[in-house]
């Protein structure tokens, strides 16, 4: 029938968790204990003579209904298997029956509207365990769904079957009668059972501080204060002006917050309106009175919940993105410490190898012919790689962990891009390529350091040279950009795709070119672009499939 929204007790103290599959072992704690189906029954009897008394709108159907809430919340809470189903649904019916006998009502119609009472009760339950499954509130979807389930759809079957009955036993009209119903039940549903269902522990526990007590103190009886003043003295419509508050209770309380304001204001604005008070008293008579405030609740109100069930979403998201940020930093400081103790374990026996290689390949350990002088020389040469290696490492690792100190200071930047050229024109594989520098413009002077600037310039200019060195031309370019200064080392090898690019400056990506011919380890360009960084400046490339490449840095103009 339609309801009396007071909160009970024992669901207050309430915190099993919602699950997906019912019918398993049984629930600790709250509502969850033997007795809560006993205390249950008991306050739904309650709340029928309550509502029954005093809010009876369309002949005999009220339109405050509590009970249906309760039950629905209670139920769902605490389910632990069919016996239990049984036994519950048992009790519910049993109350609801005392109570109609109690307001007096007949043996038939006392039947018949507990008939119709635990068909929505069973309804709402089974549809919000088939559609919502987790009774996850705090989100947009899963307060949208048991929203749908179990207030509008599961008491539109009961609605249409009181009617029905209503119309045949006492000629009632069927229209008022099913709308008085629908709407005092699907507010019942809609505000106690979503209040119960957001009554947890952890919820509790937010308001043990002292500050947060006060503040849901304060913010609660605003509202409570003005929905008195706006639905019991005021005759003018104005009940938009309690929107500000309960957009900041769901601000600030999320969503057990305006559950519990949907309760009063659900409890004042229709309570008071069927007393004859408020702003729809004067304009409306009878069960009109009532269905407008009943219709301002459903869709000014409601909607609110959705944006409390928003913003715990984003809280849990956020949460969850805090979370992954801590173990990537974490996982970031063990990857560079791994780091930096391997390549310190390399760099001492392979000063070890070069140096028995030197002293080899020289014959100061004994005669040697050619070929032995040939093999000493490529050990030599492949312990300097694995050296390079070694320090490379080092300088991630120190990049990574903030070790790297930069000393910014005016660096003049054409003269840094000559002396990388003389430096790369000195390289084996540089043969045969026209190293170019051009500087656009004067005062090309960066805020930058030196040393690391020249160590990121030589490695681009040493890619553009393994990688873009068919081009025959590696040109590098200085000129101004804003307020900077852009280094530009341009290639006319064969370019890099749209996929290739977006993993240029991954540590350890060759880009498949591992097996090639070509030597490497892939950690320059992550490194550069961690020493670019570092100084205030950025990196990223140009290019296209067979129209070379452009690697370009910005620094800030000192």
């Amino acid at each position: 029938m339609s309801r009396a929204l007071e909160p009970l007790e024992p669901v207050v103290g309430a915190d099993i968790p919602a699950r997906a599959r019912f019918g398993a072992g049984a629930r600790p704690g709250g509502v969850g204990q033997p007795m809560a189906p006993v205390f249950t029954a008991m306050a739904v009897l309650v709340l029928v003579v309550l509502s029954l008394t005093f809010a009876r709108s369309a002949g005999v159907v009220a339109a405050l209904w509590g009970a249906a809430g309760v039950a629905v919340a209670v139920w769902l809470r605490t389910s632990r298997g069919p016996l239990y189903d049984l036994s519950f649904g048992g009790l519910i019916a049993a109350g609801i029956a005392a109570g109609e006998l109690l307001v007096g009502n007949s043996t038939e119609l006392t039947v018949m509207f507990t008939v119709a009472n635990m068909l929505e009760i069973y309804l709402a339950v089974l549809l919000a365990r088939r559609f919502a499954p987790t009774l996850n509130l705090a989100s947009v979807q899963g307060a949208c769904r048991f929203l749908l389930a179990a207030a509008v759809v599961a008491p539109i079957p009961a609605a249409a079957f009181a009617a029905g009955m209503l119309w045949w036993m006492t000629g009632a009209d069927f229209l008022d009668s099913a709308q008085t119903w629908w709407f005092g039940h699907a507010l019942s549903i809609a505000v106690l059972s979503s209040f119960g269902l957001a009554l947890t522990k952890r919820e509790i526990a937010r308001y043990r501080a002292p500050a947060r007590a006060i503040e849901a103190a304060v913010l609660l009886g605003g509202l409570t204060v003005l929905c008195y003043t706006v639905f019991s003295q005021q005759p003018l419509p104005i009940g938009f002006v309690t929107m500000p508050l309960l957009l900041l209770i769901a601000v600030r309380l999320r969503m057990l917050g305006v559950t519990a304001a949907l309760v009063m204001i659900t409890l004042l604005a229709v309570g008071g309106s069927m007393r004859g008070y408020g702003p729809y008293a004067v304009a409306f008579e009878g069960p009109d009175r009532a269905l407008m405030a009943q219709l301002l609740v459903l869709f000014g109100y409601m909607p609110i919940m959705l944006v409390a069930a928003l913003l715990e979403e984003r809280d849990r998201f956020a949460d969850r993105a805090r979370l992954g940020q801590v173990r990537a930093e974490r996982a970031s400081e063990a990857k560079s410490r791994l780091l930096a103790n391997v390549a310190h374990e390399i760099k001492s026996p392979v000063g070890g190898v070069i140096g028995i290689g030197e002293l080899w390949k020289a014959g100061q350990l004994g005669p040697v012919s050619a070929t032995q002088v040939e093999m000493a020389d490529m050990l030599v040469k492949t312990a300097r790689q694995v050296e390079a290696l070694a320090h490379d490492l080092l300088d991630v690792a120190r990049a990574e962990s903030g070790a790297v100190k930069v000393e910014l200071r005016p660096t003049d930047v054409p003269g840094v891009l000559e002396d990388v050229r003389r430096a790369t024109a000195l390289r084996p594989d540089a043969l045969g390529i026209r190293l170019d520098v051009i500087s656009e413009g004067d005062g090309l002077v960066a805020l930058a350091d030196s040393q690391r600037l020249t160590q990121v310039i030589a490695n681009l200019a040493s890619n553009a040279v393994k990688y873009g060195g068919a081009g025959g031309v590696v040109v590098f370019r200085a000129s101004k950009v804003y307020d900077g200064v852009r280094i530009e080392v341009i290639d006319r090898g064969g370019g890099l795709s749209v996929e290739k690019q977006t993993q240029l400056f991954e540590p350890f990506n060759r880009l498949g070119l591992e097996r090639s011919t070509v030597e490497g380890h892939g950690i320059g360009l992550a490194l550069a672009k961690r020493l670019v960084e570092l100084q205030g400046g950025s990196i990223g490339v140009t290019s296209a499939p067979g129209e070379g490449a452009t690697f370009w840095v910005e620094l800030p103009a000192a």
